[in-house]
């Protein structure tokens, strides 16, 4: 057999595995927004018909939009504080040498790896043990846990291909460290800090599990859905408001990822 050949063959089987990987993952998705347009508040087939009923009756919901501010509220302070700290860390990481970096970074990197519910825990007992009435702000302390490593790993590669031979210029110029990063370094990586803000606001949006542990009396998005659940009657509209996320996330996510793929180009192109 020829090298040519197994190339061909081996890209064949990769590509026939995407598909199969694709359609595992995404399709039990997709049968989300294709349920809420059902008129029947039971989830089978055959299809009822189609109505629009449920996501109309999202509107007159006051406490779908309490949840939905609150929820908007954390991710927006997470993704902001989360990716101020991301900055630092990867400014940190790729330009200054230290002892322990790799185990620092292995650290900063922990919270990808361990299960959520294990934080989750953790951070119910330390606040019970602290007396620290569980509300909003404990929320968003577990999901800045939770976000900070997305942040790092999203700005990581943009220091990384950043010259800093730029920096030194402008020093010699006579501009002091302060200045210099916000005039020649901060426009560079731009695009990773708006994919970082983008893709940890996203990921603190739908997060449940620590929400789970950590939530009061104001109940998030995702911590409304569940409570839904119990009752058989409200399932239509939680199928319409999961939907709306879902397609909210995807955007989000997508532009993320493409703002932070444009960032990268920019500095690869940087003579």
């Amino acid at each position: 057999m020829s090298q040519g050949t197994y190339i061909k063959r081996h890209n064949r089987a990769l590509q026939i595995y995407a598909v199969v990987f694709l359609i595992v993952l995404y399709v039990p998705v997709l049968f989300i927004p294709l349920f809420s347009f059902n008129d029947s508040v039971y989830v089978r087939f055959p299809l009822q018909g189609f109505t629009l009923q449920w996501y109309g009756e999202l509107w007159t919901r006051e406490p779908v939009w309490n949840a939905l501010w609150n929820s908007v509220r954390v991710g927006a302070v997470v993704s902001v504080i989360s990716t101020m700290l991301g900055v630092v860390a990867a400014r940190a990481i790729t330009r200054y040498r230290m002892p322990g970096k790799s185990a620092l970074v292995t650290f900063i990197m922990m919270p990808l790896v361990i299960p959520g519910i294990i934080f989750g825990v953790a951070l119910l007992v330390l606040m019970s043990r602290l007396g620290v009435p569980l509300s909003l702000y404990t929320v968003g302390l577990g999901h800045l846990i939770f976000c900070l490593p997305f942040a790092v790993a999203t700005l990581l590669p943009r220091f990384e291909g950043f010259d800093p031979s730029m920096e030194e210029a402008s020093m010699d110029l006579g501009e002091n460290g302060w200045w210099t990063f916000w005039r020649v370094t901060f426009p560079m990586v731009f695009p990773g800090v708006v994919a970082s803000l983008l893709l940890t606001f996203t990921i603190s949006f739908d997060e449940f599990i620590m929400a789970f542990f950590l939530t009061g009396t104001d109940p998030t998005l995702p911590m409304y859905i569940w409570g839904q659940l119990r009752f058989p009657q409200e399932f239509p509209s939680v199928l319409a408001l999961s939907a709306l996320i879902l397609i909210a996330s995807f955007v989000l996510v997508f532009v993320a990822q493409w703002i932070g793929r444009v960032g990268l180009d920019q500095n690869k192109e940087t003579p």
